[in-house]
C-alpha cells in the first residue's frame, strides 16, 4: 500500500518551439502529478487517484508513472472521455496557456473513486484547489478523500493552487472553507493566500488560514523562502530559501509540497522536512520544465551536504 495518496488531474502539454513556428514539443504536467513525482523521487511510496482517456496520452502517462514507481492501481481509463491538456505559446508578455480540459477524463473524478480501505492504510492524502475546480464531482471527491482520511486518523495535505480561469475567487473561497477544517498541512503560495484572504500581511494570512481550520500552514514565498505556523497563536518561523541560479520556477511549489510530505512520512521533524523541501524546490528552478527538473533524493542530499 502507498504511504501517500494524491487525487488530481494529469495533463499533456504541447509547448510551442519559438524558433520553429507551428511546431511543438510534447510534455506532461499537472500540479498533483508534479507532487507525486517529487514525493516518489525522494523515496516515498506514492499512489495516484485519477482518470485518463483511452488514448495515447493516457497510455504514455501510465508508462511515465510506472517508470517513476508510482502506484497506478487507482488510475481509471475512461473510454468515453479524453486525457486533458494544454498548449503553451511564447510571446513578449511571456507564456500564454490554452487549455483543452473541458469534459476530460479527470473532470469525471467523483466520490466513488475513493476507496476508504485504501485511504485507511495510507499515511498522508493530498489534493489541490485545481482538483476542486475542474468539476463539481471532482470537488466532491476531494471532500470525500479528506473526510475518509480524517475518520481513519490519516494526515491530510492541501495546496490552494487558485486558477481563476477555472472558477471565481468567490467559488475558490467557498471550496477552501469546506476543505480546510479537514486539512492538517496547508500549502498556499503567497499570491494565492493574498487573493483568497484579501491581505498581504503575513501574520493576517496565517490567522485567516488557521481560523478556517488549517492546522499547520506553510506559506510559500518563492525566492524569499517559507513561513511556517504550527497552530493558531504559535510563533511564526521564517525559513530562507537556498540561493541558486534560477531559470524556470515551473512546478517548484508542487515539488516543495511533495518533498516535504515525503520527508514527514520518512520521520523527519517538520522544520527538517521544510529545509529539505526548500532545497528540492530550489534545485527544481535550475532547469526548464516541471517534471524533468525535479531532483531525486541523492541530489538533494548532496546539495544539502554542500551547504555551509
Amino acid at each position: 500500500m502507498p504511504d501517500i495518496l494524491s487525487l488530481g488531474e494529469p495533463l499533456w502539454e504541447m509547448s510551442a518551439i519559438p524558433s520553429e513556428p507551428g511546431k511543438y514539443t510534447l510534455g506532461y504536467g499537472g500540479d498533483t502529478m508534479n507532487f507525486c513525482i517529487a514525493a516518489a523521487r525522494q523515496g516515498a511510496s506514492v499512489g495516484y487517484i485519477t482518470r485518463v482517456g483511452n488514448d495515447p496520452f493516457g497510455a504514455q502517462l501510465r508508462v511515465l508513472w510506472e517508470d517513476e514507481g508510482i502506484d497506478c492501481s487507482q488510475v481509471e481509463v475512461d473510454d468515453r472521455a479524453s486525457t486533458g491538456g494544454y498548449f503553451i505559446h511564447h510571446g513578449p508578455a511571456g507564456h500564454q496557456f490554452s487549455y483543452a480540459r473541458a469534459g476530460s477524463a479527470a473532470t469525471k473524478l467523483a466520490p466513488g473513486d475513493i476507496d476508504p480501505d485504501l485511504v485507511a492504510d495510507t499515511t498522508f492524502v493530498h489534493a489541490s484547489g485545481i482538483t476542486q475546480a475542474i468539476s463539481e464531482t471532482a470537488r466532491a471527491a476531494v471532500f470525500s478523500l479528506f473526510r475518509e482520511a480524517r475518520n481513519a486518523g490519516v494526515s491530510t495535505a492541501f495546496d490552494a493552487n487558485v486558477r481563476t480561469r477555472l472558477w471565481t475567487l468567490s467559488e475558490a473561497r467557498e471550496a477552501l472553507a469546506e476543505i480546510l477544517p479537514l486539512t492538517d498541512y496547508f500549502f498556499p503560495s503567497f499570491e494565492d493566500a493574498r487573493d483568497l484572504s484579501g491581505s498581504e500581511d503575513y501574520e493576517t494570512i496565517m490567522k485567516w488560514a488557521h481560523s478556517l481550520g488549517a492546522q499547520v500552514v506553510l506559506l510559500k514565498l518563492g525566492a524569499k523562502g517559507v513561513q511556517i505556523s504550527q497552530g493558531q497563536g504559535a510563533d511564526v518561523i521564517q525559513m530562507a530559501s537556498f540561493v541558486v541560479d534560477t531559470v524556470d520556477a515551473t512546478g517548484a511549489g508542487d515539488c516543495f509540497a511533495g518533498a516535504a510530505i515525503a520527508r514527514l512520512v520518512a520521520g523527519d521533524a517538520l522544520l527538517d522536512a521544510v529545509r529539505y523541501a526548500n532545497a528540492a524546490a530550489a534545485l527544481t528552478t535550475t532547469a526548464y520544465g516541471a517534471i524533468a527538473a525535479i531532483p531525486n533524493r541523492d541530489r538533494v542530499k548532496a546539495f544539502l551536504a554542500a551547504q555551509v
